[in-house]
């Protein structure tokens, strides 16, 4: 997968035909470091096994996942906040090559989507608590586990969401953009079936327990 010198000085726990197991962490200013296991699939898949404490259950966690777990203050910003050991020192993953496959990966299913009648529209969750729309836009894996995770939530509220620092008081989306929630090619389409997204590998997640990602997952391997 790896050359030698792609993996210099990087502290590699196992090998395998389409894998590479290394050592990684995350720090809070509040816990500390939470040390775990990254593995890197020929894929481009990232799965990630804490060590945060003896015992800890949480395995298969995407990179984003671990970064919540891992108690980050400043998360969602998971290339730069997870790190690798390098020669002794903590490098962000973003600086070493072990994103090589990943972002292949995303590169490839983005230009998929741009050559499909298929898509991903901007998607609104309604806060709990003020009851203002707030937008998701859906164009990386990233996004949409973001948007997975808010759905999921019966309390989501505005501070929850995942990619800037809001709150009730911000004003709600324009109406003027509020139009482009529709078809990625009609702005007057709600929703047809031709333009929207069903299941993909990009919005359906192997780690998550929803039924949603556990059927897409079963249909796949099928």
């Amino acid at each position: 997968m790896f050359s030698e010198e792609e993996l210099r000085e990087i502290s590699v726990l196992k090998r395998g035909d389409d894998y590479v197991e290394v050592l990684c962490g995350c720090t809070s200013h509040r816990y500390g470091d939470a040390v775990a296991k990254l593995r890197v699939c020929s894929s481009g898949e990232l799965q990630i096994a804490c060590d945060c404490t003896p015992g800890c259950p949480e395995d298969k966690l995407t990179p984003a996942a671990f970064e919540k777990h891992s108690g980050r203050e400043t998360s969602r910003k998971w290339k730069n906040n997870i790190w690798i050991l390098v020669d002794g020192d903590k490098v962000p993953v973003v600086k070493t090559a072990l994103l090589k496959y990943y972002n292949q990966s995303l590169k490839h299913a983005n230009g998929s989507h741009r050559s499909n009648k298929s898509g991903h529209r901007d998607e609104f969750i309604i806060c709990t608590e003020c009851n203002k729309e707030r937008r998701f836009r859906l164009r990386t894996k990233d996004e949409c586990r973001s948007y997975h995770d808010a759905l999921a939530n019966a309390h989501w509220k505005c501070s929850d969401i995942p990619f800037d620092k809001f709150s009730c008081d911000d004003d709600e989306e324009r109406a003027s953009r509020r139009v482009y929630r529709g078809c990625l090619r009609s702005p007057t389409c709600r929703g047809c079936t031709s333009c929207v997204c069903f299941g993909c590998e990009i919005c359906r997640f192997t780690d998550c327990t929803c039924q949603t990602c556990i059927d897409f997952t079963r249909n796949a391997k099928a």
